[in-house]
C-alpha cells in the first residue's frame, strides 16, 4: 500500500522559514517523481514544486520561485520543500504527491498525502 506521509507543518512568521518533509512508502521511490501542491478552502489545488525521479530537475511555480527549494533524499524516501522569505499567500494546506512526470499538472500525478497545514502570520 502506498503512503505519502506530510509532517513539518504548522505556523510560520512572514518572512521566515519553514521545511517541510513527505516520507514516502509502498512505491519504487527512484521510479517517482515527486511534488508539493497546495489548497486553500475553495480555491483548486495550486502547484508549487515538483522533482524529476533522479532529482536532476525541478519545477516551480512562479510565485514561490526564488523562495522555495525541493530536494529528495534516497536513502529516506523522502521529499522536502525548503520555504523560506515566507508570505501570508502561502498560507494554505500543503500535500505531497507522487507520479511517473515532474509536472504542475494534478493530474498527472497517481498518489498523495493528506495533507499539512502551513499557517503564515504576518
Amino acid at each position: 500500500q502506498v503512503q505519502l506521509v506530510e509532517s513539518g507543518g504548522g505556523l510560520g512568521r512572514a518572512g521566515g522559514s519553514l521545511i517541510l518533509s513527505c516520507a514516502a512508502s509502498g512505491l519504487p521511490f527512484s521510479s517517482f517523481a515527486m511534488a508539493w501542491f497546495r489548497q486553500v478552502p475553495g480555491k483548486e489545488r495550486e502547484f508549487v514544486a515538483a522533482i524529476s525521479m533522479s532529482g536532476a530537475g525541478t519545477l516551480y511555480a512562479d510565485s514561490v520561485k526564488g523562495r522555495f527549494a525541493i530536494s529528495r533524499e534516497y536513502a529516506k524516501n523522502t521529499v522536502h520543500l525548503e520555504m523560506n522569505r515566507l508570505k501570508y499567500e502561502d498560507t494554505a494546506v500543503y500535500h505531497c504527491a507522487a507520479g511517473r512526470t515532474a509536472s504542475g499538472t494534478p493530474s498527472r500525478y497517481d498518489y498523495w498525502g493528506q495533507g499539512t497545514q502551513v499557517t503564515v502570520s504576518s
